[in-house]
């Protein structure tokens, strides 16, 4: 499906779904729980508006790849207050960990019918891919299955967040560098290379932004929805709506926010990362793992979803188009 089929079709079921009780104002939260597990996590509402999508020329470390900046809105959505934890993707990768249960009245999702990861040639998470600590080490298509069989468990769509609502979210209402983190403050706000002993720690740990989301910068960077096009940029205009990079290929992705190893200049609201096939050099394997790549423990996700209450039908044809069948 072409992208902008695929995003009116997002956009109109947003606009007709009723919401589930009051209207959510920015700041709400809610806890949703893995069905037939103890295992949670939270959602904050950020809405949707306007911004300036990218950054301006004089901005410090901006890449070529940030521009030419349009005024962009985004339609609203809930955020992960933190990144996906090792606790919460534990349930997926391993189907001893999981159950029949959903949270939809008279619906199951079998375990021995869900396509899970496959062992990974070495440990992900270097030592560290437990608790509360990020999940981190898959492909993107692993970040997408994993939000495809959440949404299926939980009734609700989640999914990777765009770039442009990454971003959004990351701004939280500021068009500084940092978005709403002064620079001086960024050690309490984020783990980078200054202060994170050179591997992730567990997500919340440092103080979120103005609009409550953690993690935003620095600790693992994290997989958008979006192809990686160094020009996207260029084929927006202003007043795009809910602008997207729709694959047309299996890579380059785009992946977001700067990670524990990185330094102060590359945690950046605007900055982007082009995923690398060296992700996997050292994976032996052939072919080699769509599920994981060896060598990216600094890349993990968040999820986001859209506003407004999903049928189990709607998310199926969502994810018919975004993962049709055999991806």
């Amino acid at each position: 499906m072409k992208a902008h089929v695929l995003l009116a079709f997002v956009t109109a079921a947003i606009a007709h779904m009723t919401p589930i009780g009051q209207t959510p104002t920015r700041g709400d939260r809610y806890t949703d729980r893995i069905p037939g597990t103890s295992v949670s996590f939270e959602m904050t509402y950020v809405g949707g508006g306007s911004f300036l999508f990218g950054s301006p020329a004089q901005e410090e470390g901006r890449g070529e790849d940030e521009g030419p900046r349009f005024q962009v809105e985004v339609s609203p959505f809930w955020v992960g207050v933190h990144e996906v934890t090792a606790d919460e993707y534990a349930v997926f990768r391993n189907p001893l960990l999981d159950s029949d249960s959903t949270a939809i009245p008279g619906h199951t999702v079998a375990v021995d019918a869900v396509s899970r990861p496959s062992p990974p040639y070495e440990d992900p998470g270097h030592g560290l891919d437990e608790g509360r600590h990020p999940a981190v080490g898959m492909t993107q298509l692993g970040a997408l299955r994993y939000a495809r069989w959440l949404s299926e468990k939980t009734g609700r769509l989640y999914r990777l967040p765009t770039e442009a609502e990454w971003e959004y979210a990351c701004r939280a209402g500021s068009m500084d560098p940092l978005g709403s983190i002064d620079p001086a403050a960024l050690p309490e706000h984020a783990w980078f290379a200054e202060n994170s002993d050179e591997t992730h720690q567990p997500v919340g740990a440092r103080e979120p932004n103005a609009w409550g989301v953690h993690d935003m910068l620095g600790n693992v960077a994290e997989w958008t929805l979006d192809e990686y096009r160094a020009d996207f940029y260029g084929t927006l205009e202003d007043g795009a709506e809910d602008p997207w990079a729709q694959p047309t290929s299996v890579h380059p992705r785009t992946v977001r926010g700067g990670a524990f190893d990185d330094q102060a200049a590359q945690l950046r609201c605007a900055d982007r990362l082009e995923s690398t096939l060296r992700w996997k050099r050292r994976d032996p394997q052939i072919p080699k793992s769509r599920w994981w790549n060896t060598d990216s423990p600094h890349v993990g996700f968040r999820l986001v979803a859209p506003a407004g209450d999903w049928t189990l039908e709607s998310i199926r044809a969502y994810w018919a188009d975004v993962l049709p069948d055999g991806d």
